[in-house]
């Protein structure tokens, strides 16, 4: 493990050995309390008691939500990458819409987030995005997110404002943490530069500053145009590669589990995790955990908190989730 892992590691475990103590603390202060009112007959302070045994208790709650992180990864930063199904506009708008969605999620739960690429769509919308999250557990957090996100709506695009029905990708993998975890050789890797596209001034087109990296042995793409030099967009599309590389081989892992257990493995556009539905009436529902919501606009405005705990406590005692 390299040293900035180490620290960073350190400094986690030390946060959480921290939170543990100030609870045995409180926990013992409120056990002292009770007993002094027990004895003394002092009725003064049952409100103050049952305000800390609230607190205390919503703590513990927390605490033990946070076991749902036990993954090998979870403690990680996060790379989602969110791509347009078949269907034009309403389906680039849909990801656009899926973008703002994470990073206003993000926003709330204090974690930086890098786009590190975006390929914009012909009209409106976005037809592929990257971004790195990083923040506490945000792997563990994102890693349900995985699968195909479903939108119905009247579409803003057709002429009749009929309903259509649109599809968008998201992918999650955790970032490497810097080991190597993945032996990448250079002989293996084809990288090809060109002309970013998109926004950014005339200058952004005349010099090749984006990159384009294929793994050969796994057919594996990578592309990065958003940084300003080359230099850049090749550290950017290297870390997203090696990130890819990790979950393929946990997939692979995941997958001969399964055989032994005779399990199915879903992939894909066949795994549709999640309906928006915006018209004829509103809900968003996870159809892994069965949550679901009418607000579905303070989902799309980023509140999904709920929807990712229920699947991840959907998840608990289920065995290679991450």
């Amino acid at each position: 493990m390299g040293a900035q892992a180490v620290m960073q590691r350190l400094a986690t475990l030390d946060e959480e050995i921290s939170t543990w103590r100030d609870l045995e603390a409180q926990t013992a202060s409120l056990a002292e309390l009770l007993e002094l009112s027990m004895e003394e007959g002092a009725g003064d302070v049952a409100d103050d008691i049952a305000r800390e045994t609230a607190e205390l208790t919503e703590k513990i709650g927390e605490l033990e939500f946070q076991l749902v992180f036990s993954g090998p990864h979870d403690d990680r930063s996060a790379i989602f990458a969110i791509h347009a199904g078949a269907g034009g506009s309403d389906s680039q708008d849909w990801a656009q819409m899926l973008l703002r969605m994470y990073l206003r999620w993000a926003e709330r739960k204090k974690c930086k987030t890098t786009i590190l690429e975006t390929s914009p769509g012909e009209e409106t919308g976005i037809k592929s995005a990257t971004v790195e999250v990083t923040g506490p557990f945000a792997y563990g957090w994102l890693k349900v997110e995985r699968g195909v996100h479903r939108l119905v709506r009247l579409s803003p695009f057709d002429a009749d404002h009929l309903r259509h029905t649109s599809f968008a990708l998201v992918e999650v993998l955790p970032e490497a943490d810097g080991n190597l975890e993945v032996q990448i050789n250079s002989e293996d890797l084809r990288i090809d530069t060109y002309r970013a596209s998109g926004h950014g001034g005339q200058n952004v087109q005349k010099l090749e500053t984006a990159v384009r990296i294929t793994h050969l042995p796994t057919g594996i793409v990578v592309t990065c145009q958003n940084e300003r030099s080359q230099g850049q967009n090749r550290d950017v599309a290297m870390k997203v590669l090696q990130a890819r590389l990790i979950d393929r081989e946990e997939q692979i892992r995941a997958e001969e589990q399964a055989k032994i257990k005779g399990a199915h493995v879903s992939a894909g556009w066949g795994n549709q995790i999640r309906s928006y539905v915006l018209h004829p009436y509103k809900m968003v529902k996870d159809h892994r955990s069965g949550y679901q919501t009418s607000d579905s606009q303070a989902v799309l405005d980023g509140e999904i908190d709920e929807l990712l705990r229920a699947e991840l406590m959907n998840l608990v005692g289920q065995e290679d989730v991450s």
